[in-house]
């Protein structure tokens, strides 16, 4: 009986959870509310609830709400020499570059930097640019980002670019973007310490970290928020919503909207800024 019991596989050990604590959950929020009562109960750990929330959201999230805008991609223009193009990576320490054609303004390619690393052994002079790039992966700004993120997973991709209704490049996309949705930020030896405030995510639509000073906030959109009793644009939200948000709830001031896109059982860490105006 013991085997038999060991090998109902997960999925039997999930539906006796699911029967112990409140039936099979109808909808996502019912599901989450489950696995928060899981949580509490310590049968799964806080990190493992914020990873499956991330997951979750995942699926609601399309590609321009967390895309990095044209004006900020580092980019190789197609008439660069090696010694420009080494020096671009060098300063980056980016992997992955879209290669820019300066003729007609378009990206033509993405080039790997470890595909370089063989020309310290063969004769520079004869450096040709195009036999070093490779074909980029085109996708609209729509694109949800579960279906992003299987698409990289089958063609073994890690950036995409993306266009807008006019077909024009707007941004790009890397598959550890949409992995920091489900894990959080991730950090490597070439990121800065201090971290940005706002970051734009193309037209009007930015991420804003909930410990962003008030101040700092009002400053750059413009506004005139205030209260004697927060210093952060976070404490502001949170004393308009009146409770601790999940992620996903959204709040409309004006011409703004807020939507919360990163957040624990404690905290609120990000919010998507949407400028309606």
């Amino acid at each position: 009986m013991a085997d038999a019991d060991n090998g109902g596989s997960t999925k039997g050990w999930l539906e006796r959870l699911l029967n112990a604590f409140a039936g099979k959950p109808q909808n996502q929020k019912q599901l989450l509310d489950l696995l928060k009562n899981l949580q509490s109960h310590q049968l799964i750990g806080a990190d493992e609830l914020y990873m499956i929330e991330g997951v979750l959201q995942v699926s609601d999230m399309q590609v321009r709400d967390i895309m990095i805008p044209r004006g900020q991609m580092t980019v190789l223009e197609h008439e660069d020499s090696l010694a420009e193009i080494i020096e671009k990576i060098t300063d980056s320490g980016h992997s992955r570059f879209p290669v820019i054609d300066d003729d007609k303004d378009d990206v033509v390619g993405i080039l790997l930097a470890k595909d370089l690393l063989q020309l310290s052994l063969e004769n520079t002079d004869e450096f040709e640019f195009n036999d070093y790039i490779r074909p980029a992966s085109f996708i609209p700004e729509s694109k949800r980002l579960n279906v992003l993120l299987k698409e990289f997973r089958l063609k073994r991709s890690h950036m995409a670019m993306i266009v807008d209704e006019y077909g024009g490049v707007s941004g790009l996309v890397t598959i550890e973007d949409v992995l920091e949705q489900i894990v959080g930020k991730i950090d490597d030896e070439h990121d800065d310490d201090e971290e940005i405030d706002i970051q734009p995510h193309g037209a009007n639509r930015y991420s804003v970290r909930a410990l962003t000073p008030l101040q700092d906030f009002n400053d750059f959109f413009k506004t005139e928020y205030s209260s004697e009793d927060v210093e952060t644009i976070g404490g502001y939200l949170l004393g308009h919503i009146g409770h601790l948000p999940e992620r996903g709830e959204i709040l409309v001031l004006g011409k703004f909207t807020f939507k919360v896109m990163n957040a624990d059982s404690r905290q609120v860490h990000m919010f998507q800024v949407v400028n309606e105006g």
